[in-house]
């Protein structure tokens, strides 16, 4: 990412995708990679999650030489990890990453999850072929921690097999990744109700319309997923001020995505739709794309 135009403090969209890749002519403007991020804050770099938008991130590095970066992971689920392997700059000595995520009930610690589990089974690559310096830190869901002057607070998120949301802050402005999470019928999420309060931007799973959501024929109750117009309710009651609608439905394509743009701006005008190449300053709330 490239620091000149933006605050110290900005994110940027490397993959946006729900469940798996969807390359084609239909997904060119908003991107088919899963779910990736990276947040620059006080000149650390911060990834979130490791989908197939991942590899992509991995090429810009090849740049930037050597590389010291911090990786934190909501969970488990094909679209959050299979980027790892093809992570080049993981295999490329004198880089160093750190490794953040919750342990498995299965698990005994982040780094046998991590190698015995996501690289191991699923790599084309010998796990020796790896000569970055991997460390790893195992967190655990609802406890607050900081590196250097940048805090994270975490909360469990509504989502089979478990998910973590993360709040991110440095120097008074908060970003708060919230995907993979399903809202509740009767309530909102307490959990995510005070991880967005007063965010600077909220970065949600809104993978459903509400149409999809409550489909009859096909109704996605228990899938792990919301919708936007649950997003919109949130910043309303939370204050949040800038929304972005993530994790798209493979199955949006980019005429859909543009329609329901319009949509959600009409509900709630300070948001825009996830698409790969965008930057947000977090401090300015003003959006970039590359």
């Amino acid at each position: 990412m490239e620091t000149s135009p933006y605050s110290d403090f900005a994110v940027q969209f490397w993959g946006v995708r729900g469940s798996i890749p969807t390359p084609g002519k239909d997904t060119v403007r908003y991107g088919g990679n899963t779910s990736c991020i990276e947040m620059r804050a006080g000149g650390k770099r911060l990834i979130f999650d490791g989908g197939t938008g991942l590899q992509v991130l991995g090429k810009s590095l090849l740049k930037q030489q050597p590389v010291e970066a911090y990786l934190f992971f909501t969970h488990y689920h094909w679209d959050h990890i299979q980027g790892f392997p093809f992570f080049t700059p993981a295999f490329i000595p004198g880089n160093c990453f750190h490794i953040h995520g919750a342990v498995p009930p299965d698990g005994d610690s982040m780094q046998q999850h991590f190698l015995e589990r996501i690289l191991h089974p699923n790599s084309p690559v010998p796990i020796d072929g790896i000569q970055a310096n991997l460390k790893f830190y195992d967190l655990v869901c609802g406890e607050k921690f900081a590196i250097d002057d940048i805090t994270f607070e975490t909360r469990p998120l509504n989502h089979p097999n478990n998910a973590m949301g993360y709040r991110v802050t440095w120097q008074g402005h908060s970003v708060f990744y919230c995907t993979d999470t399903e809202h509740f019928p009767d309530r909102m999420d307490e959990n995510v109700l005070y991880l967005a309060q007063n965010a600077d931007l909220l970065i949600y799973d809104a993978m459903y319309t509400d149409e999809e959501y409550h489909n009859p024929k096909s109704p996605k109750y228990g899938w792990g997923h919301s919708t936007w117009q649950e997003a919109v309710k949130l910043c309303k009651v939370a204050g949040v001020k800038k929304l972005v609608i993530f994790h798209h439905d493979p199955i949006h394509h980019d005429d859909f995505l543009d329609n329901l743009d319009v949509e959600v701006k009409l509900a709630y005008p300070n948001s825009v739709m996830a698409k790969e190449g965008l930057i947000i300053d977090v401090v300015n709330s003003s959006c970039y794309y590359q």
